[in-house]
């Protein structure tokens, strides 16, 4: 972790550690030097009419993205990776996969995709004419095939931690990696919703920890992780979290105050986040009385009861 004494600087200059540009990225990209970022991850403005973005014709957005993605690439290390999160742009009621539409601009510019990740999460707007949005997706280019991939940092306990080989040369040894098994493309971390350890007032903020997988993986000890889209400031976060520099673009004001606290936070200790690979919450398990049924569960005299208590998903009624 870096000294607390560290200065957040708002121009880029290589001897910093913390980089949070007030204004457009393409003006902070303009000052950086070529194959500099080891690492570049953000989840750009959806083009859905939040807050902080105007809803555009779609090639004009795209057009707006390309822009950005050129200069990234620009200042992209030969073995670096370019982490691309997005969801879907909603018209109408039609949904279109940003990822899909994204993926020609990487590819035209030579980037290579090494996986397409799912991030899978439990919570969010309830959906009336279709099913209920619960994943997004991120994109994970490289610039070359020598490119930095750290999977121990990363991995997740096994499923079976105790399973052996039963035939072969190995028979009888344990079969599953003792550091942990690698965690796929398939991502189950809850996003930050409003009883979410981590939620400020930004209406689309992701998770420490997802961003943290990335950092552990796709770069060492002072690397420089870049976010043309910086909002809260969650990626610089993971960065200095890992003794990695972080540097950030960012135009909304009050968007630039909560990513300096809270980068500020995390120097001295006192950001809270939600640790990596902590358990998905389960309210059965977790003996949750929200998890009862009323309507089919029925006190002695024929009423239903609204005192119920649950155990493990076991339910019970009070007399």
């Amino acid at each position: 972790m870096f000294d607390q004494t560290y200065k957040i600087a708002d121009k880029f200059n290589v001897s910093e550690k913390i980089i949070l540009h007030s204004g457009d990225c393409l003006e902070f990209l303009n000052q950086c030097p070529d194959i500099i970022f080891k690492l570049i991850v953000t989840s750009p403005p959806y083009n859905i009419g939040k807050e902080y973005e105007k809803k555009l014709d779609l090639p004009v957005y795209l057009e707006q993205q390309k822009q950005v993605i050129r200069e990234c690439v620009r200042t992209l290390s030969p073995q670096g990776s370019i982490c691309w999160q997005v969801g879907n742009y909603v018209n109408n009621g039609s949904i279109i996969p940003l990822d899909t539409v994204l993926y020609p601009i990487f590819a035209e510019l030579g980037l290579q995709l090494r996986n397409r990740i799912i991030w899978h999460f439990e919570h969010g707007l309830h959906c009336t004419s279709r099913f209920s949005g619960r994943y997004e997706t991120i994109l994970w280019f490289t610039k070359s095939d020598n490119y930095t991939f750290n999977l121990d940092p990363v991995r997740v306990p096994q499923k079976y931690p105790g399973k052996k080989y039963f035939k072969g040369p190995k028979v009888g040894q344990y079969s599953g990696n003792p550091l942990g098994k690698n965690p796929g493309d398939l991502w189950i971390i809850p996003n930050v919703k409003s009883n979410h350890i981590e939620k400020t007032e930004h209406p689309c903020q992701f998770p420490v920890e997802l961003i943290e997988r990335l950092v552990l993986a796709l770069t060492d000890e002072e690397d420089w992780v870049f976010d043309p889209f910086l909002g809260t400031g969650t990626s610089i976060i993971a960065a200095i979290r890992h003794n990695r520099r972080g540097a950030g673009a960012e135009i909304v004001p009050k968007y630039i105050t909560l990513a300096k606290n809270r980068i500020m936070q995390s120097l001295n200790g006192t950001l809270k986040t939600r640790p990596m690979n902590k358990p998905v919450y389960d309210p059965i398990k977790a003996g949750n009385s929200q998890t009862n049924i009323p309507w089919l569960e029925k006190t002695e005299d024929g009423q239903m009861s609204i005192f119920d208590s649950s155990n493990r998903g076991e339910r019970t009624t009070k007399s």
